[in-house]
Formats: C-alpha cells, structure tokens, sequence
C-alpha cells in the first residue's frame, strides 16, 4: 500500500497492480473501499499499470471528518494528487456514484485521457422515485448524530430503493459492517449527486467541457433507470460511446467488465 498526499494534506491509500502498460486508476462508488476492485484490478494488470484506490473516509484514506466542509473539489484533487504521484495522463474508470466523481474530474482538467464509466446512478424520468430534496440535509444530521444504521438504511431505502426485507438479509453478514464503517462518507456521494437524481433530465452543460474518450456501460438486466441514465448521458456527445453488458446489473461481474475495459482503453493514445 501506498499514499498520496491530497492538497489539504488528507492521505489517500492506493495500491498498485501490474507494472506495464498506461495506467489506469479506478474510482468506486457509494460505500466502496480499494477492497471492491481488487478482482477487476488483477484482471486489469495485464495490460495496465493499475492504481485501485480508497475514495477519502474509506479504507487507510484519510478524512476530514467534517461533512458540512466537504466539497467534491476536494475529491478532484485527491485524485489529481494520485495521478500526479503516479504520473499523467491516465486512463479513469468510474463505478456507480464514482462514475460521476470522475466525470466531474475530467471537466475540472484532471489530467486524463479516457474516461470508462459504469452505470452512474442518475434518475431522469419517472421509472424510479427522484431522491427527496432533504435527502443530503437527513444524511447529514444522522452521521452527526452517530446514527449509522439509520443512515446506513436511509440510503439503502431512500437512494438504492433496496427491498426491506433485502436489506434485512444482509443486516447479519460481514457486508454491513463493512457498510457501516464507510457510512460517514454517505453525505459525500449525496453532495457529489447533486441534482442528477432529481427525476429530470441531466444539464446539457455540466460536462460540456469533457472531450476525451467517453464510454458509457449499462447492465442489460439491470435497473431501467440507470439502463435510461446511462443512454441519455451517451447521448452528450460525438466523443461518448454506449456499451451494454449482457446479463449483467449493477454489481456487474469483473470478468464481464475487465475485457470491455481492456479493449476501449487500449485503443487510446
């Protein structure tokens, strides 16, 4: 393991994986540690030199503490000190909420070259019930609060639309303390969404400025809305292209993933 030091001076934890190739950083999403990607980053090392990392709050990355003072600037520059330590440009490739994270990345001019971006959790119509506009402000007051579980369930209800008696499944198993111990972070990906869970279309402009490679995945048996999220981003450009993933959903398989990845990024200069 390895750490970065981000511009407030938070360290953030990464490892690396292969030796060879461009290198190609992964950023997970909602709850995600380092731990998430381990399967698709040894997959990846064969033909790339892998950063897998954990997001701040997460894993041995370091924090504020504070979520009234986050900023999804200061998740930019973590990674920007990650591609600066590791040397740019690189290749992205974002998870779920971490999809979003590194859209915001490349708008901001982090240095990449290609972007992969794997079913970012937008609701833009009507197919799945928009996130209430106090949901980041309820977040909030439950972490202060300590209540984890609560905030933990809120997300899983509220921002997954998760089945109670799915989340009751999982409630004893090593998965929710895993969960719990990254809840804090909970307000982070709420902040990073912003709007784009609102049940309206995505701004035109928001990504304007991303010109480099973009590829867009979706699980064919997955979530409508995300299958939905997906299309309508990769409708943003020339520059962005549209992968379905037969058989898969949302916790789509690496090895579904990994050739995908390989194949879209290898093309890039």
């Amino acid at each position: 393991m390895f750490k970065a030091i981000s511009s407030d001076g938070t360290p953030i934890a990464f490892e690396r994986n292969g030796d060879t190739g461009p290198t190609l950083i992964l950023v997970g999403g909602t709850l995600m540690t380092r731990a998430r990607h381990a399967p698709l980053a040894s997959l990846l090392a064969r033909d790339f030199s892998v950063i897998n990392y954990d997001r701040r709050g997460r894993g041995d990355s370091g924090d504020s503490g504070d979520s009234d003072v986050y900023d999804v600037q200061r998740e930019i520059d973590d990674l920007d000190a990650l591609i600066e330590r590791v040397g740019g440009p690189v290749r992205l490739f974002g998870m779920s909420s971490g999809a979003v994270l590194a859209l915001e990345a490349v708008a901001k001019g982090s240095a990449v070259s290609a972007l992969a971006l794997y079913e970012p959790p937008f609701i833009v119509d009507r197919t799945r019930p928009p996130l209430p506009a106090d949901y980041v402000a309820r977040m909030k007051a439950l972490i202060a609060k300590g209540h984890t579980t609560e905030a933990l369930t809120h997300f899983l209800t509220t921002g997954l639309a998760m089945p109670h008696e799915a989340i009751a499944a999982v409630r004893d198993t090593p998965v929710w303390a895993a969960w719990e111990a990254t809840a804090p972070t909970l307000p982070y990906d709420g902040q990073l969404m912003r709007d784009t869970m609102s049940g309206r279309p995505l701004p035109t402009d928001r990504w304007q400025s991303v010109k480099v490679p973009v590829l867009v995945g979706h699980g064919s048996a997955g979530e409508t809305y995300m299958t939905n999220g997906a299309k309508e981003l990769a409708s943003h450009g020339d520059n962005y292209t549209l992968h379905a993933f037969p058989g898969q959903n949302h916790n789509v398989d690496p090895h579904a993933l990994a050739p995908v990845l390989t194949a879209f990024f290898t093309t890039v200069r």
